[in-house]
C-alpha cells in the first residue's frame, strides 16, 4: 500500500519519538560499546540472511529475536534498544514505502527491546545472569519476553486499527496468542547466550546457541517455500481459467478478496481467513472442465448445456481435493452454488447442510457478479447488490454471511471491476432473476 494515510504517519511519528526517548543513555551507568556493535551486527547480519531470497522469508517470525533479547538480558536498556537499530533499517522491504516501513520496524522493535530489558533487570535478571543461575534467571526472563511480546503486539494492532480502519474489538484480537509460543522459545535461546556470555568462555561460546536456531530458521524457511510453490499452482490454475473463460478475468482474486473480507468480520482466526480466501480464488476452477464453446456461447443456453456448466463445481472438486493445504476451501469448491432452500446444486443441500465455507463464497461470489460488468450483464451499484443480497438472504444466501459483507464493504469499501470488454450492448436479466445465476453467469 503505497498511499500511507496521514493518520498513519501521525502514529508512527508518535512511536519513533517514543523510540528516540528510549535510546537515550541513563545517567551514571556504564555501556559496554564493543558488546552493542558486536550484538547489533551479528543482529543485522542475520536479519540480513533472513529476509533475502536465498533463505526466502519475508514473514515477520523471519526477525532473529534472540539476539535482541540477549542484548535485553545483557546490556542497559538504551544500549539494548540500540541493538536493534542497524540491523531494521537495513532489512530488505519489499512493499513501499520503503523508508517509513523500516523506521517502523527500527521504532518497534527499540521499543520492544528496551521493554523487555527494564523489566529483565528490575526483576534482577541480570544478577542470575552474571551469577550463571538458570533456574532463577528463568523467571526474570519470562516477564521480559512478555514485555517485548505485548509491546510488538500492541503496536501491531494500534497500526491495524489506524492504517487499515480494523475495529479496535479485533484490532489486537489473537496477536499476543499467535506470537508468545515462538517468541518465548526465542528468548530461551537469548537467556542462554546471556549465560555463556557471562560465563568463562565468553561471546565466542554463546554464538554456539545460534547453530540449533539456525536448524530450525532453514526448516522454516523451508516451509515457506513450500506454501510459495502451493501458492503459485494456485495462480497458475486461476490464471488458466481466466484465459479459458475471459469474461470473468479476474472474478476469482475478486471472490477471494470478499470471502476474506467476510471471514475476517466474522472474527475467524487468520489461518481461516487464508483457508476462505483460496476458497473463493478456486471456486471456478472446475471450468477448466467445461467446454470452452458453452463458457463463450453468445446466447441463452439450452438445459442440456446448462446441466454440462453446472458440473463445474464437482470437476473443481475433483482438481483440488488432493491439495491437503486446503482444507475446507474444497468443500466451497464443491458447494458454493448450494441454496439455503435446497433449491441449488450440484447435490441441493439445504441450511446448515451447506458447509458454512460454502456459504462465504456464494455470498462473494453474488456480490461480484453483479458489481462487475459484463458482455452479458451490465454493473450493479453496490449498494443495489447489496440490497439485492439481503432480499435472497433466508431463501438463496446465509442472512449471517450477507449481514457480514454489508458490514465490511460498508467500513472499507468495494472498487467494481470491468471483468470484459463490452463489444455489445449488454443483456440485462430480467427484474427478479437469481442474483448467483443470471444469464450466462457460469461461462
Amino acid at each position: 500500500m503505497e498511499a500511507v494515510p496521514v493518520r498513519a504517519r501521525v502514529y508512527v511519528a508518535c512511536v519513533l519519538a517514543a523510540a528516540l526517548l528510549c535510546l537515550l543513555p541513563l545517567p551514571g551507568v556504564r555501556t559496554p560499546w564493543w558488546a552493542v556493535a558486536l550484538l547489533a551486527a551479528l543482529y543485522a547480519g542475520c536479519e540480513r540472511v533472513a529476509r533475502s531470497r536465498f533463505v526466502g522469508i519475508s514473514h515477520p517470525a523471519g526477525t532473529f529475536y534472540p539476539v535482541l533479547l540477549a542484548g535485553a538480558f545483557l546490556l542497559p536498556a538504551p544500549a539494548a534498544a540500540l541493538v536493534a537499530v542497524p540491523g531494521a533499517l537495513l532489512s530488505h522491504v519489499e512493499q513501499r514505502p520503503v523508508a517509513l516501513r523500516r523506521v517502523w520496524r527500527a521504532a518497534q522493535l527499540v521499543l520492544g527491546v528496551w521493554a523487555a530489558a527494564r523489566v529483565h533487570r528490575a526483576l534482577g535478571g541480570r544478577d542470575a545472569v552474571a551469577a550463571g543461575d538458570v533456574p532463577y534467571a528463568l523467571g526474570p526472563a519470562g516477564a521480559a519476553v512478555l514485555a517485548f511480546c505485548l509491546v510488538l503486539a500492541v503496536l501491531d494492532g494500534g497500526i491495524l486499527a489506524v492504517a487499515e480502519r480494523v475495529p479496535v474489538r479485533r484490532a489486537w484480537r489473537g496477536l499476543v496468542s499467535r506470537s508468545l509460543a515462538p517468541i518465548a522459545v526465542h528468548g530461551l535461546a537469548g537467556l542462554m547466550m546471556a549465560v555463556l556470555w557471562r560465563s568463562p568462555y565468553g561471546p565466542v561460546a554463546a554464538l554456539l546457541v545460534l547453530l540449533p536456531m539456525c536448524v530450525s530458521w532453514w526448516a522454516f524457511a523451508q516451509y515457506h517455500r513450500e506454501r510459495a510453490a502451493h501458492q503459485a499452482t494456485i495462480r497458475a490454475l486461476v490464471q488458466a481459467v481466466d484465459i479459458k473463460d475471459g469474461y470473468t478475468r479476474g472474478h476469482s482474486e475478486r471472490v477471494g478478496q470478499a470471502s476474506m473480507m467476510i471471514a475476517r468480520e466474522l472474527g475467524m482466526d487468520d489461518e481461516r481467513v487464508e483457508v476462505l480466501r483460496f476458497a473463493g480464488i478456486l471456486h471456478d476452477v472446475g471450468k477448466l472442465g467445461v467446454p470452452t464453446r458453452l463458457l463463450r456461447k453468445d446466447g441463452p443456453l439450452t438445459p442440456e448445456e446448462r446441466r454440462v456448466i453446472e458440473l463445474h463445481p464437482e470437476y473443481g472438486h475433483e482438481m483440488v481435493r488432493g491439495i491437503g493445504f486446503l482444507g475446507e476451501a474444497r468443500a466451497a469448491v464443491l458447494h458454493h452454488h448450494e441454496r439455503l432452500d435446497g433449491t441449488g446444486y450440484p447435490y441441493g443441500l439445504m441450511g446448515s447442510q451447506i458447509p458454512e465455507s460454502a456459504r462465504v463464497v456464494a455470498v462473494a461470489d453474488a456480490f461480484d457478479a453483479m458489481t462487475s460488468t459484463r458482455s452479458y450483464s451490465r454493473a450493479r451499484p453496490v449498494a443495489v447488490a447489496l440490497a439485492e443480497l439481503k432480499r435472497c438472504s433466508g431463501s438463496q444466501f446465509d442472512p449471517v454471511m450477507v449481514a457480514a459483507l454489508v458490514e465490511a464493504v460498508g467500513r472499507a469499501g468495494w472498487r467494481p471491476a470491468v471483468t470484459a470488454d463490452v463489444v455489445d450492448p449488454p443483456r440485462i436479466p430480467p427484474p427478479g432473476a437469481p442474483v448467483s445465476s443470471p444469464p450466462g453467469a457460469h461461462r
